[in-house]
């Protein structure tokens, strides 16, 4: 018999049924509660609210554990590929030999943009944010391909968009980059692999060619796996609920891409850079500032430790962590603002403040410092997230198209005004 929690209210007992994840995660469905007794339930910003079941990822903050479709992040990010990283979000399952070559052909014959998209770009000044013209650009893409509006399309269609936003996704946002620069753009090299090829546009010049260092490409694909998804985190709410209303998937990414750029969500790893110059700025005395993320009443915080999901670790933390040291050991960056960094990562690693705490340094801290030295400007860091997150976000659209779900539409708690009368102008006070 299946368990049944009960609430009882004015008299009156009503039935919730208890639900099991496959984790052992427990949860009351409530999903009935106001058709039976006028209820709803009132959680701000959603932390205790389950909005979907998903297969996608699992996370357990308490004991520091991340798993994409059951494969743990560790074993991914060690062994994989990112774009088999991206198949299997997708599409439930790591892809065979051949599924992976037709998913990466596919990808390579789509990631030349139509010429018009670049105008378009051309249009933004040089001081626009890229993620402005990011999201900007990739919504125009419902234009260029009107059949993504028709939320019945086939199945063939639905997988065409997804190969085209993996492929142009990466040319869009080396080109955002190009314009905040302006240098002008590179077209893809398709006979480079994904993140080779994102580098290359990225940082080749009319005078220069970059050339692919294995080490970097290697910490980028790191860095790619490690952002892949995140669970129910606010861009991936967000791209559920513009999905709900059956919009094209590139608006619907677009969406994720905004949600993403806010600082309390994808920004934290330029708020570590930021902090990193305020520091510098000051005289690059880190055990004062040490002092003052001690200090309950200085309104300084420490930008890039802790984490509101991990309540232990953070377990891509300790994955990128071997790669940051790698890129900085074979670029030989010398940069005074790297130096802070260290400085403060020993801190939190060993002072007891911050250990006992579990004021750990996260994923956000060692990819703010890779970027960092590889030249990437701060305002590109969180582009360099949504390229990662890119699949995430896709597979928990076609999950949710895939189970039918209804159109979101939270309630609420009105607060305001009872009915009162009209008062005309003249006699207002």
């Amino acid at each position: 018999m299946s368990k049944r929690a009960e609430l009882h209210f004015d008299g009156n007992v009503y039935e919730l049924p208890v639900l099991e994840g496959t984790e052992n995660e427990i949860a009351l469905d409530i999903s009935k509660l106001r058709a039976q007794s006028g209820l709803i339930t009132l959680d701000v910003g959603f932390k205790n609210t389950g909005s979907t079941p998903s297969a996608i990822t699992f996370l357990n903050g308490e004991k520091g554990e991340l798993r994409y479709r059951g494969y743990s992040i560790e074993e991914l990010a060690d062994k994989a590929s990112f774009l088999e990283v991206a198949y299997l979000l997708i599409y439930g399952e790591l892809p065979t030999e051949d599924q992976l070559t037709k998913f990466d052909t596919g990808i390579r014959n789509h990631t030349l943009v139509h010429s018009d998209v670049l105008e378009i770009m051309r249009g933004f000044p040089a001081s626009a944010h890229p993620m402005g013209v990011l999201s900007s650009l990739i919504c125009s893409l419902s234009a260029f391909y009107p059949n993504s509006l028709d939320p019945y399309r086939p199945a063939e269609e639905v997988d065409l968009t997804i190969t085209r936003l993996m492929a142009k996704l990466p040319t869009i946002a080396a080109w955002s980059y190009k314009n905040e620069m302006g240098h002008p753009v590179n077209y893809p090299d398709n006979n480079l692999d994904y993140c080779s090829n994102f580098l290359k546009m990225m940082f080749s010049l009319p005078t220069y060619e970059y050339e692919i260092d294995p080490v970097v490409a290697d910490a980028l694909n790191k860095l790619l796996i490690l952002h892949a998804d995140h669970e129910q985190n606010c861009s991936a709410a967000t791209v559920r609920i513009v999905g709900s209303a059956h919009s094209s998937l590139y608006t619907v990414i677009a969406g994720g891409i905004n949600s993403l750029w806010g600082p309390l969500h994808g920004g934290a790893n330029q708020a570590v850079i930021e902090m990193l110059e305020m520091i510098a700025a000051d005289g690059g005395d880190v055990d004062k500032y040490v002092l003052k993320a001690k200090d309950r009443d200085d309104p300084f915080r420490l930008m890039g430790f802790g984490h509101r999901v991990y309540r232990n670790f953070d377990p891509r933390a300790r994955i990128i962590k071997k790669s940051c040291d790698d890129v900085l050991e074979k670029l030989g960056v010398d940069d005074p603002m790297l130096e802070i960094a260290k400085k403060l990562e020993q801190v939190a690693l060993e002072d007891e403040y911050f250990v006992s705490r579990k004021l750990y340094p996260n994923v956000d801290f060692y990819s703010g410092i890779i970027y960092r030295a590889l030249g990437i400007p701060k305002e590109m860091f969180t582009v360099m997230f949504a390229l990662g997150r890119l699949p995430g976000w896709i597979a928990q659209w076609k999950e949710m198209r895939e189970a039918n779900q209804p159109i979101g539409r939270p309630r609420q708690l009105y607060t305001g005004y009872t009915l009162r009368p009209y008062v005309p102008i003249e006699e207002r006070a």
